[in-house]
């Protein structure tokens, strides 16, 4: 079985709440990540880039069903876990616009 992995544009926006900022951010484009790869970026993340996660995702469990704030430092981590890891490049997450990530 080959791992597909592909950014999803929304019909609808996806509210995701940015406690940080206290407000609601709406995404119209987003990408699906299985809990455990998920944790796998995290994990092969620098502590700055994490810092910077943490920031923008501030008490988001890591588990299935979680929304999460994306933006342009972890999609260079997500680019790259995918590009290293299966050899798949998702070009559409490095276009620097903002997305979400859901945990499947």
């Amino acid at each position: 079985m080959s791992k597909k992995i592909e950014m999803i544009l929304e019909s609808s926006p996806v509210n995701v709440s940015h406690d940080t900022y206290r407000r609601e951010c709406k995404y119209t484009r987003g990408i699906h990540i299985e809990e455990q790869e998920f944790k796998a970026i995290l994990d092969s993340m620098c502590h700055d880039s994490r810092l910077y996660f943490d920031f923008h995702n501030p008490r988001k469990k890591i588990k299935k069903g979680t929304y999460l704030n994306g933006h342009s430092g972890l999609a260079r981590n997500i680019y790259d876990y995918y590009k290293n890891n299966y050899d798949i490049e998702i070009n559409e997450i490095m276009n620097g616009k903002d997305f979400y990530v859901k945990l499947i």
